[in-house]
Parts: structure tokens; sequence; C-alpha cells
């Protein structure tokens, strides 16, 4: 059971889409992201929207732009995200 060249290994890491609210910091951004959850009780669709702090290492993403970011190691006390793409600007 050899893997083929062609094959691409697996990526267990998360990736969520959202909108860049702060980029005041250097090389870190601000993504919120809204996740819409069915409530547990009534089954109503939710909103839950949460912030994490982004590694853009280039500044390239600007307030407003819409990103994919996906999970990496520690980059600080709360840096565990980094940016994959810019979708919109």
């Amino acid at each position: 059971m050899s893997e083929t060249p062609q094959e691409a290994p697996i990526s267990r890491r998360k990736t969520r889409v959202g909108t860049v609210i702060s980029d005041k910091m250097d090389k870190t951004i601000v993504v919120e992201h809204i996740a819409r959850v069915p409530h547990p009780k009534f089954n109503k669709i939710v909103k839950r929207s949460k912030k994490y702090y982004v590694h853009d290492e280039d500044s390239q993403a600007k307030i407003g732009d819409r990103v994919r970011i996906v999970e990496t190691r520690p980059l600080s006390k709360l840096k565990r995200w980094a940016v994959q793409e810019v979708l919109t600007h």
C-alpha cells in the first residue's frame, strides 16, 4: 500500500471564512467568523460570531476584506490562525 506521488496529503487543519474587522496591529489582523447553527432546543438557525487573531505576514488584508484562515501552531498568546488567502477586497 504505497502512495502515488500525485496524491496530496489530507489536511486536517480547520479553515474558516470571515471578515477583517481590524488591521491596526503589525502582521496581525482580527477576523470575525459568523457561524449559522441550529438552536439546540428550538432548531431555529441562529448566528454565532467569534473573533480570531490571525497572522498576516505581508499585511495584505485590510478592513472589510473577506479572508480564508487556517489553523496553525501557536504564534503568540492569542494567535493560532494564519491567512490562507484573501477572497475579496
